[in-house]
This record gives structure tokens, C-alpha cells and sequence, in this order.
């Protein structure tokens, strides 16, 4: 029986390089794969996953009101080889879209490969997150370094002076220029403002 997958990291740790490798290479021998990205990250244009090495590929985009397990089933009846969906930025996912791709693995039994951020810049889940780490059935940590050399955790958003940004909507689309992968002790350093996290700061160290 197939599998929910939910491959987790900080930003810029190559989740959409490895969900496209993975995509390669199913293809490679024959078998298509679905894939899924977030509607509103319209930062490259046409709808597809671009790594930032370079790599692409077409997927379909989804808002809160899609139905992926619909799509799943449409596209599994049309090509008659889909073998695999894979879900690019998954923690914008809705729980109700979790739900919806437990159900891709267990009743279409298609391995769903999901690739996302545990947490937000203030370290909060996103819901789609929320539920994944709940309930997919492997969880994969995809690691990347913060700019110390530690394993870098959270999600630093910044403004343009390059300082820590710490209110704001949950959702706020950018690449390196408002957004830094950091080990836990330079995120409290740099979010000091947070009283439940400034508190901590003597004691916070690299590991």
C-alpha cells in the first residue's frame, strides 16, 4: 500500500530540487508523475517547479478550494500510468487538502511525496504542516546550513536593512532577499523582540 511522505526542511535546503529528481526519475522508467504547486507563488510565470539550479517541470497549481484527490483520480484514469503525486511548498495545504491526499495513498494507492517548511518566520506551523507532521506516515528532514556552519531549523524573514522581521502576515512570498535559514541560537539573536523567545536567549547555543 502506498505511502504519505512529508520531506521537511528550513528554506533554501533544495526541497524542489529533490522533489523534481524524484519526478525524474520515475519518468525515467516510463511512469508518469502529478505534480502540485500553490497557485499564488507566481514569481516564475507559466505554472511549473523551477529549482534553483535550474530544473523544471509543469504542475498543476492549487488554492484552498482545489480538490487533489478529484485531480489525482482524473489524472490516474486519463494517462493510465500516473505513478506518483508530489506536492511542492505542502505546507500551504489546507487540512481538509491533507486529508485529501491520505486518501490519494490509501484508496488510489499512489505514493503522495510532499515537500514543505515545518514552521513560519515566527515558528509557528503552517496548517498544512500542522496535519502533515501529524499524519504522514514517514517524515524526512531535508537538511541545510545556517550561515555559522550549525544545521540551520527556522526561517528568518528580513526587511531590507537585513534585520528580523517579527510581525506580519504568516504568508509572505520571497526568496534570499527577505528570507535566511538560521540555526535556533541566531534566530533567538535575531528575533530577541519576542519576549518568549528573548527570555531564552543566554542559554540558546549552536548544535
Amino acid at each position: 500500500m502506498a505511502k504519505l511522505y512529508f520531506y521537511y526542511s528550513a528554506m533554501n535546503a533544495g526541497k524542489s530540487t529533490t522533489l523534481l529528481q524524484s519526478s525524474y526519475n520515475y519518468r525515467e522508467r516510463g511512469m508518469s508523475t502529478l505534480l502540485f504547486a500553490p497557485k499564488f507563488d507566481d514569481r516564475f510565470g507559466k505554472p511549473a517547479i523551477y529549482s534553483r539550479i535550474g530544473l523544471k517541470q509543469d504542475a498543476t497549481l492549487f488554492d484552498a478550494n482545489f480538490d487533489l484527490f478529484a485531480e489525482s483520480e482524473k489524472q490516474k484514469e486519463e494517462s493510465g500510468s500516473l505513478r506518483c503525486v508530489l506536492i511542492d511548498e505542502a505546507h500551504f495545504l489546507t487540512k481538509m487538502q491533507v486529508a485529501q491526499i491520505v486518501m490519494i495513498a490509501k484508496q488510489l494507492n499512489l505514493p503522495v511525496l510532499c515537500y514543505g517548511l515545518r514552521t513560519d518566520f515566527l515558528g509557528e506551523t503552517f496548517p498544512g504542516s500542522q496535519y502533515l507532521l501529524a499524519w504522514a506516515e514517514e517524515l524526512v528532514e531535508i537538511k541545510t546550513i545556517c550561515h555559522c556552519g550549525s544545521k540551520a531549523t527556522m526561517n528568518m524573514r528580513i526587511d531590507e536593512e537585513g534585520r528580523a522581521v517579527t510581525s506580519g502576515e504568516q504568508v509572505h512570498i520571497g526568496g534570499n532577499d527577505r528570507y535566511l535559514s538560521v540555526c535556533m541560537k541566531h534566530y533567538v539573536e535575531g528575533v530577541s523582540s519576542i519576549p518568549d523567545l528573548s527570555k531564552q536567549k543566554e542559554g540558546a547555543v549552536c548544535s
